[in-house]
């Protein structure tokens, strides 16, 4: 159905859901979100205020609220008139309804601006979408001290978010917070998405995996981010989202607007699985360069904890010989490659290959890697400047900074000015420029720290800094990308932070984590799993003790976690022993027979470590089905663990193949009554492969 429209009412369908709001003059009221109701019985009496000191704006549920008149609660919007005025007073000037498209039109009765709220129905995909876009149609200056792309407010009390915290190698705690009287604030500040929140929101009463009503959404932006939920005292819950107002401003000059990140969202009364299966989907089908977005991911190998910054052209062959061996089908080559990087505290911004350890360039290494059949990808860290380095001492100017502090360091780095066009030139032209001198098919871009002194003394607007530093970076990587369109690019910001909507337009996929022991992972991974796909995180294998957490696993086990997303090594291969390596050849080989089910499959997170003992997670992708299991710690004597799976057809017969052994089953047995696993000892772990016949 798309659009609807019935007197004041408009009305967006999906195929499971409705979304209501209503037109008045000057108050646009959101009406109801859920399971689609006939839009002629809506009949909304006229908002009364409580009293003096609780308006109807207050009272009201509102499409768009903003700063102006008797409104006291959080606002999505405010400005500031050259004037001096700090107050709106906007009023419905349009509606244009267009397919699935609606756009609401406001206009402010004295001042020249125009506030342009935008919708979008994803029929088929079951997601809405909206924005918002701020005009200046005047002659006049008009500063935005605060612009957020959505609003939802929700009947009733009593709700509780779902986000993530966490820190540097501890990302993806997954936290449920109730949303009372006081506000809760999930956010960044860090100049990117960073390690502490994640811009979506999870809204529930009492959800669990397969039921309950959820109402969710997520921001498609990579900088600073504010969320913020409240419940009020006149019976409703509202959710906030959009660029944080921290240290943030935009002044508007006559003829100019402002473009704010888009929310996608919806409701399901399924659970949080239904919704996580809905928002793989839209990510993989709708938000990914479509290049890639249908493409199986290689298996990967890269190399820096085999030599972390000593790297030299004859050892690199040396470990693609033995990735290969292996069943590699892309070597990586980190840090270390360029400039005088001996270590971290120097040659960052040289992007030239190091002669002494490559006299003759790349091209030695990388013809080896393709003649052995793999594709060869290279680390970058392009926003970022080592004092100590050719580029810092040509252009100190080139970092942000205030003229009377001095720059702080964080490992030994400081930003570089991406918003001014020197900048971006240079970082477009020296990666241009390795990428058409060298036959390079993947490229890891990496943030290592946040910003601190952001100040970039050539913008008008000091501080819309945060929010043109990272257009500026998506600016160069969507012009990369066009010029070299068979080049993979890989977001990472010191393990998962650049993990969001935003990135993944102009990224194939994220690191989640510099934390890879397998233990912590499949909790990192789970929370994970909640927005984003799995073919678009990549999990690696490393060596053990693990250099974060000095635990000890299994080398399958800490294959079958990184084979949930899709599938890289990271570990010294060099010192594997054979054994080692038959496991990892044949781990590789099981992975690029079920690699499609992982990358492209429905996700069912059948159990988790947080409540029981078992970690069991499914994929589903047509007549095909994986499932992982994972015991971290065997109890007693217990071994044996019956699993329910889901997203099965009942009336079809399934070959069940586990641990060398094949059966069959029906769908509903295995649905039902479910299949009996067997896992013996600390950190076992297998994989089962299901199709119909």
């Amino acid at each position: 159905m798309g659009v609807r429209k019935y007197n004041e009412y408009i009305g967006l369908y999906t195929k499971s859901m409705q979304y209501v709001f209503k037109l008045e003059d000057d108050l646009i009221r959101h009406v109801y979100f859920g399971e689609e109701i006939p839009l002629e019985d809506f009949e909304l009496e006229k908002v009364k205020e409580v009293s003096s000191n609780d308006s109807i704006y207050d009272v009201s549920m509102e499409e768009f609220s903003y700063h102006g008149k008797l409104r006291f609660k959080e606002t999505c919007l405010k400005v500031e008139f050259e004037d001096g005025t700090r107050d709106l007073v906007l009023r419905l000037k349009d509606v244009k309804v267009e397919g699935d498209y609606v756009e609401v039109i406001l206009e402010d009765e004295h001042y020249k601006i125009e506030v342009v709220l935008k919708y979008i129905v994803y029929e088929e995909e079951d997601l809405l979408a909206r924005c918002v876009e701020v005009k200046n149609v005047g002659e006049d200056l008009i500063k935005i001290e605060k612009a957020f792309s959505f609003e939802l407010d929700l009947d009733g009390l009593g709700y509780y978010i779902n986000n993530v915290g966490g820190h540097w190698g501890k990302e993806g705690l997954r936290f449920r917070q109730q949303v009372g009287y006081s506000k809760v604030i999930l956010e960044s500040r860090k100049g990117n998405t960073g390690h502490n929140n994640n811009p979506y929101f999870v809204i529930e009463r009492d959800a669990e995996e397969d039921k309950g009503e959820v109402y969710f959404g997520a921001l498609e932006y990579s900088g600073n981010f504010k969320i913020v939920a409240e419940g009020t005292p006149y019976g409703y819950t509202r959710v906030l989202a959009g660029v944080n107002d921290f240290d943030t401003s935009i002044t508007l000059e006559k003829g100019q607007s402002l473009a704010l990140p888009t929310v996608y969202f919806g409701y399901t009364k399924k659970g949080l699985g239904d919704m996580s299966r809905r928002m793989h989907r839209f990510v993989i089908n709708k938000l990914m360069p479509i290049n890639f977005n249908q493409r199986i991911r290689p298996v990967l190998y890269n190399s820096w904890e085999a030599t972390l910054f000593d790297v030299k052209c004859s050892e690199q062959i040396e470990l693609a010989k033995r990735a290969k061996e292996i069943g590699c089908e892309l070597f990586v080559v980190d840090d270390g490659w360029f400039g005088e990087r001996n270590s971290d505290r120097a040659g960052l911004g040289d992007w030239y290959v190091n002669k002494e350890k490559f006299p003759q360039g790349l091209k030695p290494l990388i013809d080896e890697v393709k003649a052995l059949g793999m594709d060869f990808g290279i680390w970058v860290e392009p926003e970022m400047v080592n004092i100590d380095s050719n580029l810092y001492r040509n252009h100190p100017d080139w970092v942000y900074h205030f003229n009377n502090r001095k720059c702080t360091t964080a490992r030994n780095q400081l930003v570089l000015n991406m918003t001014l066009k020197e900048v971006q030139d240079y970082v477009y032209s020296v990666l241009d420029e390795l990428l058409t001198q060298n036959d390079i098919s993947f490229i890891k871009w990496d943030m290592n720290r946040p910003f601190s002194e952001a100040g970039a003394l050539n913008l008008k607007d000091k501080r819309s800094v945060w929010i043109k530093h990272t257009e500026a970076v998506f600016e160069i990587v969507k012009k990369l990308r066009e010029k070299h369109p068979n080049v993979h690019f890989e977001a990472c910001a010191s393990g998962g932070g650049r993990v969001d909507l935003g990135s993944i337009r102009y990224f194939d996929q994220y690191w989640t984590s510099d934390n890879t022991d397998a233990f912590d992972r499949l909790k990192i991974q789970e929370s994970y799993s909640l927005i984003y796909p799995a073919i678009a995180m990549r999990a690696w294998v490393t060596d053990c003790p693990n250099f974060l957490t000095n635990r000890i696993i299994p080398l399958k086990f800490r294959f079958h976690c990184a084979m949930m997303g899709t599938l890289g090594i990271g570990g010294n291969i060099n010192k594997w022993t054979d054994e080692e390596k038959k496991i990892a050849k044949d781990m590789i080989e099981e992975y690029k027979q079920i690699r499609h089910i992982v990358q492209f499959g429905d996700l069912y997170r059948l159990s988790s470590i947080e409540k029981e003992e078992i970690h069991s997670v499914q994929y589903v992708l047509k007549d095909e089905s994986v499932v992982f299991t994972f015991l971290p710690r065997q109890n007693y004597s217990k071994s044996k663990f019956r699993i329910r799976l889901k997203g099965l057809e009942l009336d079809k017969r399934y070959k069940v193949k586990i641990e060398g052994k094949e059966y069959f089953k029906s769908g509903a047995y295995i649905m039902n009554y479910g299949i009996d696993v067997e896992l013996k000892g600390d950190y076992a772990s297998n994989a089962i492969y299901l199709k119909y016949e």
